[in-house]
């Protein structure tokens, strides 16, 4: 699975696989162990998870998700020791050790919990997404 594969939907719980496009909207996947089905329409929130980037003070504005998620996979190789029910200090000094130029102005605690949740769901279900090589071999 690629991560530009991976998805989350405004209002719902977790990160779901794109399966196809319909008539009617998107097909969706869940990534737990359900792998429970889902259409969704034109009027839903769709976040495909490879346009989503960090606020950051560089000249940039921002970093891809990706490339903080890559981040952590090099440190903590699928364990973070955090889940969303941590403390919010906690979350922040563990986001500063990952990605030290986040904007801690624009980078709220729920979006740090997001990220932990998400980094472990990936993790667990389809780290190959955190892969580099599988990108790179489909990009030559």
């Amino acid at each position: 699975m690629k991560f530009d594969e991976l998805a989350s939907v405004a209002g719902k719980g977790g990160l779901f696989k794109v399966l196809k496009p319909s008539k009617a909207g998107v097909i969706l996947e869940s990534l737990d162990a359900k792998k429970q089905k889902l259409v969704v329409g034109a009027d839903a929130r769709v976040s495909i998870l490879s346009e989503i980037s960090i606020y950051t003070t560089t000249a940039d504005g921002a970093t891809p998700l990706i490339d903080v998620m890559r981040t952590i996979q090099a440190e903590f190789e699928g364990d973070t020791g955090l889940d969303k029910n941590s403390d919010g200090d906690e979350l922040k000094s563990f986001l500063k050790h990952v990605l030290p130029e986040y904007d801690e102005d624009r980078v709220y605690v729920s979006d740090i919990k997001k990220l932990v949740t998400w980094y472990n769901l990936i993790a667990s279900t389809c780290p190959e997404a955190l892969d580099e090589t599988e990108e790179t071999k489909e990009e030559s």
